[in-house]
């Protein structure tokens, strides 16, 4: 049996997270999804720490969905961790934001985000960004992994 493809999403905006989920279903995309709501949390759950501390630092998703405006850590501070870390270094993560500020999507790309996504105000439109980016990187994408 085909093992279902992992998000974590790290979204503050609970009706941005629920729009992703009902994307998600009325595109039929499979997959388990982890929603994260602050940058800290979103750290502890991908280093196993805090909460996550029983959590299997190998069993990390297949993509990170990473909002930019979040509380406690921001989504850049968020990413540059994830990029130092040996285990999390290689893991795909797309910035989607509602951010159009070129100075964002410059820090994103130099801190080693994988892709820059405009959310959609429309929700056709975010219906479509949400299938999309699950067919290239859930689908299409080679992951690397370490092991």
């Amino acid at each position: 049996m085909k093992k279902k493809k992992k998000i974590l999403l790290v979204e503050d905006n609970p009706d941005d997270a629920e729009l992703v989920l009902l994307s998600m279903e009325s595109k039929k995309i499979e997959s388990d999804i982890n929603i994260i709501n602050n940058g800290e949390q979103a750290l502890d759950f991908l280093m196993c720490k805090g909460q996550y501390i029983n959590r299997d630092i190998n069993d990390l998703p297949d993509l990170v969905l990473l909002d930019l405006k979040l509380p406690k850590k921001s989504g850049v501070e968020v990413l540059k961790e994830i990029r130092k870390n040996e285990t999390t270094k290689y893991l795909p993560v797309v910035i989607f934001t509602s951010s159009n500020m070129e100075q964002d999507i410059k820090q994103c790309y130099i801190n080693g985000a994988n892709s820059f996504v405009r959310k959609p105000v429309d929700f056709n439109y975010f219906q479509t960004a949400i299938e999309k980016l699950s067919n290239y990187w859930l689908v299409l994408n080679e992951k690397y992994n370490l092991e």
